[in-house]
């Protein structure tokens, strides 16, 4: 199943996606479930998944404004330096014992076909194709065999970077992962019982058409189920949280200065077994 928050024709509404379009899920639910938050506190998946079954598309795709898939996560977890040689871009051979970890906000990301915004502040707009896992149920001190039980299921998220913010301070990176809009998530959340989260996921990215991100799960430092069982250890995860898994090494050389996004571009990421999540860059009115 392929859970979407959406507009459509002046309304906010949740549903899933089949085929080219998406079945009203809070028409035929409400008031039980307003939300795909709803669902996953309240263990409605096996619900939706009944209710949609052989249902026809109540409106097609393109009458569609897409939001981000959950709207009020209570935590967006974000990792960082997670695949295999991204420590070169610091600098740092040594393979990290622990993971790199940060919190980012939801208005910080925007929805597919979104525009992601670039501020007045700072010309250093940056993107990061990543793989991101929804919790559907929570825990504390998760074992790492039991780990991917307590997935959801999983999207797609640009980790937008205003560069220069992410040095402000000498130990965080808060300032510059929580610009408005700089980032987006989505379009849909990928049920599990329609991905195996233990075989590898092939993540390209493109900029302007042209792939710059291109790698797979296989080579991730920290797997799946390592980043829930490490987080788990400190704070109880709760259904609908998000955790960004991080990003590939850029393709190419590193460039001096570096080029940034600019408004116009396009940044697409995809996987196959996910889809695609597409926005353009916009300068902020």
């Amino acid at each position: 199943m392929k859970l979407a928050s959406f507009k459509v024709r002046g309304r906010a509404s949740f549903g899933a996606v089949v085929e080219d379009g998406v079945v009203d899920l809070k028409t035929r639910l409400a008031p039980r479930f307003n939300s795909v938050l709803d669902l996953l506190r309240d263990n409605g998946l096996d619900i939706a998944r009944t209710t949609v079954r052989g249902v026809r598309a109540d409106f097609p795709l393109r009458e569609v404004e897409w939001l981000p898939p959950i709207l009020a996560p209570e935590k967006i977890l974000c990792i960082g330096i997670n695949y295999v040689n991204r420590n070169a871009d610091y600098g740092d051979a040594e393979v990290p014992r622990y993971p790199s970890m940060f919190f980012r906000v939801p208005g910080s990301l925007t929805a597919h076909e979104q525009p992601i915004v670039r501020p007045h502040e700072s010309e250093q707009l940056d993107y990061e194709g990543e793989i991101a896992l929804v919790i559907g149920r929570g825990g504390r001190r998760i074992p790492v065999d039991q780990a991917l039980d307590h997935v959801a299921g999983v999207t797609l998220c640009n980790e937008g970077t205003i560069r220069d913010w992410v040095r402000h301070g000498k130990f965080n990176v808060t300032q510059g992962k929580n610009w408005d809009a700089t980032g987006s998530i989505g379009p849909c959340i990928v049920t599990t019982d329609e991905i195996d989260l233990a075989t590898p996921l092939h993540i390209t990215v493109k900029l302007n058409g042209e792939i710059t991100q291109d790698d797979t799960t296989a080579s991730m430092i920290k797997p799946f189920a390592d980043l829930i069982a490490y987080v788990s250890t400190f704070m109880t995860l709760k259904p609908g949280d998000i955790i960004a898994t991080g990003t590939p090494v850029k393709r190419g050389p590193r460039i001096d200065p570096p080029v940034w996004l600019k408004p116009g571009d396009v940044i697409e990421i995809a996987v196959p077994e996910i889809g695609f999540l597409r926005n353009t860059v916009v300068a902020e009115a």
